[in-house]
């Protein structure tokens, strides 16, 4: 009978695959380390946890022990001032693809993730104040912020499209359009501050194009009608007068008016806007 060298049993069980949970939670403790707050979630992307991601720690001990409780195949990343980032998250199947195609020449270069749906993760820096939403930007254009979180799909293998040293800061009009309107105050003075919260909106987006120096006209004017959507779907103010102080503000910029009247309805139907 041959004996068998008991310094071999290490070695056969290093060669034992390891479970798709055991692969998880290697990559939670390497996010911890890194300082993302993270937890188990299952195959449906729901936590494991009773707690959810009120469990997730930034403390890689702590993650291996949640993980032996509570073993999840993908890996949940609280999303917010827990994990310093915020997310947006495009829904190629509900709109959000079309929306990055048309506006991703105004999108800073930062970590972009493929997800499991064929989707987007843009993962940017934390941005104070930046909450949860779905639809509020565009439809199928949701975003990951305070009060929520993602699945961290390059753990379970999806591409990493773009691998930044540093990630990209919020810009101001994708902050504008993602965070809500600011809610007025109680009647009588309600409508007062409704019509003067619009008018600062309609010229602080008129001043910005007329502001842009040449070359970036065209892209100031679509990306400032677009902001102004969400106040036309909000009902504080009529598309027609968005759409006459836009088009002021791009021929005073120098823009032809075939130009600006294209640029300006494109924007406002890219905004859900007719």
């Amino acid at each position: 009978m041959t004996r068998r060298d008991p310094s071999d049993a290490p070695r056969e069980r290093a060669r034992l695959p390891q479970t798709p949970a055991a692969r998880a939670g290697e990559q939670a403790m390497r996010l911890a380390a890194e300082g993302h707050a993270v937890f188990p979630c299952r195959a449906d992307k729901a936590p494991c946890s009773p707690r959810g991601f009120y469990d997730a720690s930034r403390d890689p001990e702590a993650v291996a022990a949640l993980w032996r409780r509570h073993p999840g195949k993908l890996v949940g990343v609280v999303t917010g001032e827990a994990s310093g980032i915020a997310v947006l998250d495009l829904d190629a199947g509900s709109g959000g693809g079309a929306w990055f195609e048309a506006y991703r020449g105004m999108l800073p270069r930062t970590r972009a993730h493929r997800t499991r749906s064929g989707g987007l993760h843009l993962v940017f820096g934390h941005r104070a104040g930046l909450r949860c939403s779905a639809g509020r930007i565009a439809p199928g254009v949701d975003v990951r912020a305070d009060g929520g979180y993602i699945v961290w799909w390059p753990a379970a293998g999806l591409a990493v499209l773009d691998d930044v040293p540093a990630l990209a800061d919020w810009p101001d009009w994708l902050a504008d359009l993602a965070m809500p309107p600011a809610p007025p105050p109680a009647a009588p003075a309600r409508f007062q501050h409704v019509a003067r919260y619009a008018d600062a909106a309609l010229r602080r987006a008129a001043r910005r194009v007329v502001e842009t120096a040449e070359g970036g006209r065209n892209t100031a004017l679509n990306a400032e009608t677009f902001s102004l959507t969400r106040l036309a779907r909000a009902g504080l103010v009529q598309p027609g007068e968005i759409m006459a102080t836009m088009a002021r503000a791009g021929l005073a910029a120098g823009l032809g008016r075939r130009e600006v009247e294209r640029t300006v309805a494109s924007a406002m139907r890219a905004g859900g806007v007719r």
